[in-house]
């Protein structure tokens, strides 16, 4: 598809996706996420995208990992429910979970799905199967890419909104090219994904990408070089998952969480310079960004 005619992101797509919460809100009117994340050693994934979610309005967090690193996850995010999991031997979350988690889903708002997975044959089985018989919004991250990447129609199978977040390299995978090639029609292969598999579609980068279904395109231009670190998707997943679970529609959810995450690293850049920065960095400066935005 040739797109001729692309949006940029701008605080109006953020007033679009949140709310301001009227005096009588509570956890449960505020939206919960379910968030399915991490394996042995990468905790950290779903504790920056926990923090995110809950830094973005979120009224409840609910996380669920494998048991192994239940101690490290509960000891950093004091705000979330946690759900430890039974795992395989090398500390992946096994597929013996799948009905619990489509249980625990049917009690949430959204879900987020992927961040520091993993990938063996149990968890691309749960993925796979997750994705087909959810019946709450999923964004999809990370290594649930990677899982759904041998056969991307398992997304035409799904019975709810979608949004993928893919690096290029994530990408280049579902759509059997070169990062390379991606990069060079960053536009066109997004929007082209977006409308065949029926998903909202964050093409992250320099210039991230933002495809609907129906053929709107949008470009952020808010972030930088300091972002270009391992956990900033994390981030975004997390800041993603909490506005589609507070209600936003998914694409505005998207593009509203792009361009906060990019104004996130924007501020933090100022502060701290690019080449220092972190991307807990941008968690914390989540509420400035909100400000700016007016809220």
């Amino acid at each position: 598809m040739q797109v001729d005619l692309m949006e940029q992101t701008d605080r109006n797509i953020v007033k679009k996706a949140v709310f301001n919460r009227p005096d009588d809100a509570n956890k449960g009117t505020l939206g919960s996420l379910l968030c399915i994340c991490g394996c042995y050693g990468m905790a950290g994934a779903a504790i920056m995208a926990g923090k995110a979610a809950l830094r973005c309005g979120l009224g409840l967090l609910k996380t669920a990992l494998p048991k192994s690193i239940y101690p490290i996850a509960a000891g950093a995010i004091f705000e979330s429910v946690f759900f430890p999991l039974e795992e395989t031997s090398d500390g992946k979350i096994s597929k013996s979970n799948i009905d619990f988690l489509l249980c625990e889903a049917e009690k949430s708002s959204a879900v987020l799905i992927g961040c520091g997975l993993s990938v063996c044959d149990d968890t691309a089985e749960l993925v796979n199967s997750f994705i087909e018989s959810c019946t709450k919004p999923l964004v999809l991250d990370a290594d649930a890419l990677n899982c759904v990447a041998k056969n991307p129609d398992i997304l035409k199978k799904a019975k709810v909104p979608i949004i993928i977040t893919p690096h290029p390299g994530e990408m280049a995978r579902l759509v059997k090219l070169t990062p390379k090639a991606v990069n060079e029609n960053r536009a066109e292969i997004a929007a082209d994904f977006a409308k065949e598999y029926g998903v909202v579609t964050v093409l992250k980068g320099s210039g991230t990408i933002i495809a609907s279904p129906e053929g709107r395109v949008m470009i952020n231009r808010t972030g930088n070089s300091g972002m270009a670190t391992g956990g900033s998707g994390d981030v975004l997943a997390g800041m993603t998952g909490s506005l589609l679970a507070q209600g936003a529609k998914p694409f505005d959810a998207a593009a509203a969480a792009v361009y906060l995450h990019g104004l996130s690293g924007d501020i933090a850049a100022k502060k701290l310079g690019r080449i220092s920065m972190l991307p807990t960095d941008l968690i914390d400066e989540i509420p400035q960004a909100f400000r700016k935005c007016g809220f």
